[in-house]
């Protein structure tokens, strides 16, 4: 059995930060979508390629690769498939386009719900399915949505992350994650109070985004992949 995931021995050694290279584009149902040079961020493509490793059994490789190193084309690779094209861009999309608390009207003294916010769904959808994983001890690579915007060229504002373990106080839940922005810490989290689902909920982190706030995640579609040399 594999031992639980640790970003200080499991993650890369190197942060998400690259020099510029050619720009990755996705063909979409919302069109070409421009996820930006290298220098913008691999962060998908080190958390699945971090995973992999993981499945693998195998330790990350010290040295961040150079642009023609088969590990870089493995990392562009895995960034392409953590967008999870064509439906993980539609989901990113349209939490996006969402409130963060859910959208209601009263009639006749009676609450008429028009439509589900991301905290609702974050917490009430996504969590006990990632809280179910991380109890049998799988790390879940998350899709952080941080942005609010019906620009599809703000796709590439979001984030990714990878959990690895949680603690429960109260109705509080404090997420621990690997964060490629963070490099190796084993301290890194999301926090979040589960007690009203229904209004805006306050995302507390401190991942590598800076002082950007973290609106919501939802679990993202993974399959382990055999990592370069295997």
């Amino acid at each position: 059995m594999l031992e639980s995931f640790l970003p200080s021995r499991d993650g890369f050694a190197f942060v998400n930060a690259w020099p510029t290279q050619p720009a990755v584009v996705l063909p979409t149902p919302l069109g070409p979508i421009r996820l930006g040079d290298a220098s913008a961020g691999l962060c998908g493509g080190m958390v699945f390629s971090a995973l992999d490793y993981w499945h693998a059994g195998l330790a990350t490789p010290p040295e961040r690769p150079a642009p023609d190193d088969p590990l870089y084309g493995f990392l562009v690779r895995r960034l392409v498939d953590s967008w999870h094209v064509p439906a993980g861009i539609v989901q990113y999309y349209q939490w996006m386009s969402l409130p963060d608390g859910d959208r209601s009207f009263t009639m006749f003294g009676r609450r008429v719900l028009i439509e589900r916010g991301v905290c609702w769904r974050t917490i009430k959808v996504q969590w006990p399915q990632i809280s179910t994983d991380l109890d049998r001890g799988v790390p879940v690579p998350l899709g952080v949505v941080t942005v609010a915007s019906t620009d599809p060229r703000d796709l590439a504002l979001n984030h990714q992350v990878l959990a690895f373990g949680y603690s429960v106080t109260g109705t509080r839940i404090k997420v621990q994650v690997y964060d490629p922005n963070r490099g190796r810490r084993d301290d890194t989290f999301i926090s979040f109070d589960t007690g009203a689902p229904t209004k805006p909920t306050t995302f507390e982190h401190n991942l590598g985004i800076g002082e950007t706030l973290v609106r919501g995640f939802f679990r993202a579609a993974y399959t382990p992949d055999h990592v370069p040399g295997r």
